[in-house]
């Protein structure tokens, strides 16, 4: 059978079938559903084990009018949609050029308006569907498998649907309304669809996605397959259930009477504030979980009906009581757990305490990192401030095999993605009003990125500024003038940590990831070169990015040539570049140095150090110096960054020439000195700048508007 809004089978239909690509094109039948291919469509129920394969193409037609309508959801917006292409290996990776922009989501209004189809069902067993929205989905997509909440609808991503399914092959779990299959059995039915998946794509990952009572569900499954590559994304799980605020009523809804059970409408009623009606405090149930979905109950008024068909009182009853055996289930097998797992925890949940129990939870999870949204309720997936597809992207737990894959796992973000990002950076990049400058073929010197090649592989390399200040105006810069994402050689500590400790929580690098920096190894400076990408390399590292006192502009290089030899190879044309102005904005008074002569700090620094990941061990000289530490900055009022981006050096038909170490450094030490060059330029003509100041700035700006481009030095 079919529902309005997505492809939805039976189980009795569904585990005799097998999920063929040729769907994944959207291009479905309002009235039937035509299966080609002869693979199974393995799904389990609790009716029926019954699986049919057959080696010969076949087609399977089902009508879908007797249950559920026309078949198709209507959509009351239209797309609009901007295609963003990506640079270097996004330009020319098919996997990557469905990625689309679209800024319209599906709403809470549509999650109640669809569920209407879905719960006027037969009342069946469980089964999967899978959203017409999620119908176009990149090669090799990984299957996510969607474990509802207490609703049980399957509904709850429903406005992640069109990006989940660009990246993911998406099957929701619908439990029908009066469906009272145990918890066990539901454990059995999504085990045996992930074994069978599994067997059909064993170097692929899984993804199991649940909410509440479907994270339950969704650990449970996992600990009895430890041996499978299971992801698991949970949204506040009701692991903590008996700790509910619940608690107290539930134990009177389940011995009222019949005769006495409240209706939505009623419910209703209370929340205005009409608290002298009696089994008020049977309200408190439904009044928590209405408001958990809207600060706004006039807005849903209209939908009160369906939300009472969702969960009416019986079910209710039926679906506290599996919460309590999902709850204890999933704990007693915490131990066997050894799942990749993303924590989704809500700050406002009224229903759990989730912040608590993520963090109880990362203690049993050998693999578990959390993200916590402060401003949330406990129904997570259908609020606003989450983007599932960009969460689960920035966390680097998207994945396409057994391993992360930075290089061609990457999804290009869309521009809506990008303007995310950097409204976090906006505030540094309207202080310092970057001036950008770059080199032409001729030589001459514009404003602008003009002079940076188009094509790739492209290599930027330069001097890191203190703590990185420049990246964030400087990466922002290339998307918007040249839509180029720079491939950033990031620290590994941007991705993993040795042990826990005080280094920043990993999620302070999301948007790092977002944008594709990877870590910096060779293997993925090879991957990166040989996808024609535009790569930005600091051979300086962290040394110079927490460098001493009196240490501005100073190039902390390694002395043998290490990407030289590596660019030759892919004839990549190399633009040197450097970066002024932190002295500007902030002045290194207490420095490494000063720190370890205190035993408490130098302590802290030996802490940090071991929990990150050290890199250039076995290199001679300063630049081997990575201990992590955080000096300390003297503010000042911020002046102005300004980059200056060199000629490139050109490598392509040089790499035999440059296979011999000595041309290599010759060629190193040219592109090192190149850099010094621009340092100094741009220390030199910043002192004509008569915008240097933020004063004159914002006096500039007040006349010709905030949006408008100050001018600069004369060049």
């Amino acid at each position: 059978m079919a529902a309005t809004g997505a492809c939805v089978f039976h189980d009795a239909v569904f585990s005799a079938l097998r999920r063929d690509r040729a769907w994944s094109n959207g291009s479905f039948k309002s009235r039937s559903i035509a299966i080609h291919n002869a693979r199974r469509f393995s799904v389990s129920t609790t009716s029926t084990d019954q699986v049919v394969s057959s080696s010969s193409e076949t087609t399977a037609t089902s009508s879908v009018s007797d249950l559920f309508g026309n078949g198709r959801f209507e959509k009351t917006y239209e797309h609009a949609a901007t295609e963003i292409v990506g640079v270097g290996a996004e330009k020319e990776s098919p996997s990557n050029s469905g990625w689309e922009d679209t800024e319209v989501r599906r709403s809470l209004k549509d999650y109640f308006e669809q569920s209407v189809e879905l719960i006027g069902s037969d009342g069946g067993p469980p089964r999967w569907f899978s959203p017409l929205e999620c119908g176009s989905r990149m090669d090799n997509s990984p299957l996510l498998l969607f474990l509802p909440g207490i609703d049980g609808v399957g509904l709850g991503l429903i406005k992640h649907h069109e990006k989940l399914g660009k990246i993911f092959d998406v099957w929701c779990l619908h439990i029908p309304v009066r469906d009272r299959t145990p918890f066990t059995e539901l454990v059995k039915l999504v085990e045996k669809t992930v074994k069978n998946e599994h067997q059909y794509s064993p170097k692929k990952p899984i993804y199991l996605a649940g909410e509440s009572l479907g994270a339950c569900l969704a650990l449970s499954v996992a600990a009895r397959n430890p041996h499978i590559d299971i992801v698991l994304i949970l949204s506040n799980p009701a692991t903590c259930f008996s700790k509910s605020p619940l608690q107290p009523v539930i134990s009177l809804l389940e011995f009222m009477p019949e005769s006495l059970q409240v209706s939505l409408p009623y419910i209703l009623n209370l929340l205005k504030g009409d608290a002298s009606r009696p089994l008020a405090d049977v309200g408190v149930i439904l009044q928590l979980i209405v408001g958990e979905l809207s600060q706004d109950l006039a807005a849903l008024s209209c939908h009160l009906s369906v939300l009472a068909d969702i969960l009416p009182v019986e079910t209710l009853n039926w679906k506290f009581k599996m919460l309590k055996h999902a709850s204890a289930d999933s704990n007693s097998c915490l131990h066997a757990v050894k799942a990749q797992t993303l924590m989704l925890c809500s700050g406002r949940d009224q229903l759990l305490p989730s912040i608590e129990e993520g963090g109880r939870l990362h203690q049993f999870l050998p693999k578990c990192e959390i993200r916590r949204f402060s401003n949330n309720g406990h129904f997570l997936f259908l609020e606003d401030g989450l983007d599932l597809a960009a969460t689960i992207r920035g966390a680097g737990f998207y994945r396409r095999s057994q391993y992360v894959d930075y290089v061609s796992d990457f999804i290009p973000p869309s521009a809506a993605e990008v303007r995310n990002i950097f409204e976090n950076f906006s505030f540094i990049t309207f202080a310092t009003s970057p001036v950008l400058l770059s080199t032409l073929e001729d030589g001459e010197i514009v404003r602008g990125l003009a002079g940076i090649p188009e094509e790739g592989p492209v290599l930027l390399v330069g001097y890191h500024m203190l703590l990185g200040l420049e990246l964030a105006p400087m990466v922002g810069q290339f998307f918007k003038e040249k839509n180029i994402i720079l491939r950033g050689m990031a620290h590994p500590m941007l991705f993993m940590k040795m042990k826990e400790g005080s280094l920043p929580d990993l999620a302070t690098y999301d948007s790092f990831r977002m944008m594709g920096a990877v870590p910096v190894t060779a293997k993925n400076f090879y991957k990166l070169l040989s996808s024609k990408a535009h790569v930005l390399l600091y051979p300086g590292g962290m040394r110079e990015a927490l460098h001493r006192k009196g240490e501005e502009y100073k190039l902390f290089w390694p002395e043998e040539s290490e990407f030289i030899r590596m660019a030759a190879r892919f004839g990549a044309k190399i633009v040197p570049f450097g970066v002024v102005g932190e002295d500007d904005i902030g002045e290194v008074v207490f420095d490494y140095e000063d720190q370890m002569k205190i035993p408490v700090l130098k302590k802290r620094i030996e802490e940090l150090t071991n929990e990150a990941v050290r890199l250039r061990a076995h290199v001679h000289g300063e630049v081997a110096n990575q201990d992590v530490h955080f000096p300390g900055i003297l503010p000042k009022l911020p002046g102005r960054f300004y980059y200056y981006f060199g000629k490139p050096f050109e490598t392509e038909g040089r790499k035999e020439e440059l296979r011999d170490r000595e041309n290599a450094h010759k060629l190193y030490l040219q592109v090192k000195g190149e850099v010094e060059n621009c340092l100094a330029y741009l220390t030199s003509k910043r002192e004509n700048d008569p915008y240097r100041q933020l004063w004159p700035r914002l006096a500039y700006q007040a006349k010709h508007g905030f949006t408008s481009e100050v001018p600069t030095f004369k060049f």
